[in-house]
């Protein structure tokens, strides 16, 4: 049996392929039309410009749609853990399940909204994601701490935490920079430094999300979700 056919792998393991292909693709797209430096640009300048901005708003919608699919799943799966070992709390699961979902639509907004036309709205989406996407794996990672050893391995865990403490110390210094920015654009400092600072804590932060999924493919394998139709005369 192919591995990806076991339980419900397929989705995290779509979901990295997926993400990580939006990000190159339109990369590699606005590189080669000239629209952004070959050295660290932002996400979102990758995205700003057709057609990569059509590439990239459409990959980024389904992205979205199996991250949706991917936190409920694993939603899922912790309440069924957690019917038979009640080492988990319902509120945490619960909480994770709304902030994963926050970070979702947060990814839609950015999809929507380029960069260059509607920059309040991307720049809301943006920090939609960022922040819920964080507090979501800050939370998975305490959930599979509170779940071990009925859920994954004590190394999965460690994992986890790194990867959750990278993104959360990434994250910072992007709003740090932001406002770097603006001050250098007023008093006509020198603002490259500040703007490649905080473009690679941007990646830092998108691919730390990629590589928390991947964790998942492992528990995913363990279980199937069925959908019962009941009629009601």
């Amino acid at each position: 049996m192919w591995w990806f056919t076991q339980g419900l792998c397929f989705l995290p393991a779509f979901l990295v392929v997926w993400s990580s292909s939006t990000f190159i693709i339109s990369y590699i797209i606005a590189l080669f039309r000239h629209d952004v430096d070959i050295i660290f640009p932002y996400i979102s300048d990758t995205g700003a410009n057709p057609p990569e901005s059509c590439v990239f708003g459409l990959m980024t919608f389904i992205s979205a749609c199996a991250g949706v699919g991917t936190i409920y799943a694993r939603y899922k799966f912790v309440e069924k853990l957690n019917e038979e070992t009640r080492v988990v709390k319902t509120c945490l699961n619960k909480a994770a399940l709304v902030f994963g979902m926050i970070s979702c639509f947060g990814m839609c907004v950015v999809a929507t909204f380029q960069e260059t036309t509607v920059t309040v709205a991307h720049d809301v989406g943006a920090m939609m994601f960022f922040i819920s996407g964080i507090l979501y794996i800050i939370f998975q990672s305490w959930i599979s701490y509170q779940a071990f050893p009925f859920g994954s391995s004590i190394n999965v865990c460690r994992a986890r935490v790194i990867i959750a403490t990278l993104a959360t110390l990434a994250f910072f210094p992007i709003a740090a920079l932001h406002h770097m920015l603006i001050a250098a654009s007023i008093f006509l400092f020198q603002d490259y430094p500040f703007h490649l600072a905080s473009a690679v804590c941007e990646w830092i932060v998108a691919f730390s999300f990629i590589c928390f999924f991947l964790t998942y493919i492992h528990d995913f394998k363990l279980f199937t979700l069925r959908v019962r139709t009941v009629y009601e005369e």
